[in-house]
């Protein structure tokens, strides 16, 4: 800001005001653009008017102007603080308005998504796709805690820190009842911690491997056919139906087979599925107990 163009004095010489034509020698006078006038001619007819107050900046005001726009020093003033600018650093803005730094800078900043108020420099920030918040501000849509810098899950437009999105959102385990936050499997539609879902006997996570279900256990293939699966009276091993060769299994009694070792005692002919004879604790074909 500056003087306006003109001068004022006090007229020691025969001149008369150039609109008026009222006589000058002795009073108090305007100069300007070779004019010479009296103070209310000059108010009426060449005042400049201030863009703050739109009245007319007088002889006697002290004036200021930008960019061909004038101001009273006393209505050159921010518009937000009112803080007076003669001297200090300013931004002319929308509708002729001046600000002082501080407030154009706050105005300016970006708004906090929480408490809608500017982020200025130094603020301590959260920023997730174009928003931002002030660090306090961005907490937990569930239990209103800060969440700050740490950890958070997006849920449209809410945001949960890990412990409330995992008992909000995530799966819960089939044997202890805690959520499933990463990794994980699923047995007959049901969800599984992959620690959780292991051989009863040995502990082994069976996740990958192959296994057997019996009622609410499981077990690997070693374990099922150690301490599970029923002996075969003839070979003595295991029968482990899916594990081995023999699909099928003979029962009799108390006793069970794979269904190729049930055969005749005698003559080993193959009897799943054909008459046999049970003689002294034995197995034999039709014909065979005749011969003994």
């Amino acid at each position: 800001a500056g003087p306006g163009s003109y001068t004022v004095g006090t007229m020691s010489e025969r001149f008369d005001c150039h609109y008026c034509r009222d006589p000058l020698q002795g009073k108090k006078y305007v100069q300007k653009e070779g004019r010479h006038c009296c103070v209310k001619c000059f108010e009426k007819f060449c005042a400049n008017t201030c863009t703050e107050c739109k009245k007319p900046i007088g002889a006697d005001s002290k004036e200021l102007h930008f960019k061909n726009r004038y101001w009273h020093d006393n209505c050159f003033r921010c518009f937000k603080c009112y803080t007076s600018l003669v001297n200090e650093p300013f931004m002319l803005r929308e509708n002729n308005k001046v600000w002082c730094s501080n407030c154009t800078a706050t105005e300016d900043a970006p708004r906090c998504k929480g408490c809608f108020k500017p982020i200025i420099a130094g603020d301590q920030n959260v920023e997730y796709k174009k928003m931002v918040w002030h660090k306090d501000c961005f907490t937990c849509s569930q239990c209103k805690q800060v969440i700050g810098s740490g950890s958070f899950f997006p849920k449209g437009d809410e945001f949960y820190c890990v412990s409330c999105h995992e008992h909000k959102f995530a799966k819960t385990c089939a044997k202890c009842k805690n959520p499933i936050t990463s990794g994980g499997l699923t047995y007959q539609e049901q969800p599984w911690h992959s620690e959780c879902f292991i051989c009863s006997n040995c502990k082994k996570q069976l996740g990958g491997k192959r296994f057997t279900a019996v009622e609410d256990q499981f077990y690997c293939v070693e374990c099922y056919k150690e301490c599970v699966a029923k002996k075969c009276a003839g070979c003595k091993n295991p029968i482990t139906a899916g594990f081995g060769r023999g699909t099928s299994v003979v029962n009799y009694e108390d006793e069970s087979w794979h269904d190729y070792c049930f055969k005749c005692t005698k003559c080993a002919r193959a009897l799943a599925n054909k008459r046999f004879v049970c003689h002294n604790g034995k197995i034999y074909c039709a014909d065979c107990p005749k011969r003994l």
